[in-house]
């Protein structure tokens, strides 16, 4: 079984820290004016949970994979981070991003399945890409849907993973849940600022959602070869 709350706190609180007061320092400047300073503030964050990922231990060895695959993806999201500061550069750091979905969308797996909350999600989903279209073109009316099918498969698998009536649960995959949640939020954010319309404190709820979401993706991480075995034995 993985370790309670309390104890992998003890663990893993002083590993965070880098991440704190990296969130704290972008918050404090705040940086709009794209330059690589303003990319490399908005990179730290995330450059910290590569380095958490990293300090629970990463080898090619098969029960690694699922943190391999977090990690990759962290990757491609600090990349994707670090183009969206300039927005000429929007669609590929939507790129990156859509990447990164695909390695979360492949750590999480699809068992099981809760093919009704799939198909909740999907409805939601394709909601949203029906408010915005009118507000791309040219790649975006492309990229955008493209992308927001991949956030939610990704959202979907997380939650999914978190089956309280069978006790298939943890609380790294109750982490992977809510940093999901937070994903969503985050670029519903985005797309609405960017396509609809502007929202008032867009960077401050935007950039919060974000970070609290690799956080809580980053944390599913911890004890995943423990989790594993859990569900084998179970």
């Amino acid at each position: 079984m993985s370790s309670s709350p309390a104890r992998v706190l003890k663990s893993i609180g002083p590993k965070l820290v880098p991440f704190f007061k990296s969130v704290s320092v972008y918050f404090v400047l705040l940086a709009e004016q794209p330059s690589l300073l303003t990319a490399c503030f908005k990179c730290l964050p995330i450059i910290s949970l590569i380095v958490f990922v990293l300090l629970h231990g990463i080898s090619l060895s098969k029960e690694y994979t699922f943190s391999r695959r977090i990690l990759t993806g962290l990757v491609f999201s600090c990349i994707g981070d670090a183009l969206l500061v300039w927005p000429s550069c929007f669609v590929p750091g939507m790129g990156m991003f859509a990447i990164a979905q695909i390695m979360y969308i492949y750590a999480f797996g699809f068992k099981p399945l809760n093919a009704s909350l799939g198909a909740v999600l999907y409805a939601m989903c394709t909601l949203v890409i029906c408010i915005l279209m009118p507000g791309l073109n040219g790649a975006l009316a492309i990229g955008v849907p493209i992308y927001t099918v991949l956030l939610t498969t990704m959202t979907w698998r997380a939650i999914s993973r978190v089956q309280f009536f069978e006790e298939l649960w943890t609380w790294t995959k109750l982490c992977s849940c809510a940093g999901s949640i937070c994903f969503v939020v985050s670029d519903t954010l985005i797309g609405f600022h960017h396509f609809h319309r502007p929202l008032p404190y867009s960077q401050i709820s935007i950039m919060l959602t974000y970070y609290a979401a690799q956080l809580g993706i980053a944390l599913s991480a911890v004890d995943s070869k423990e989790n594993k075995q859990t569900v084998k034995e179970r």
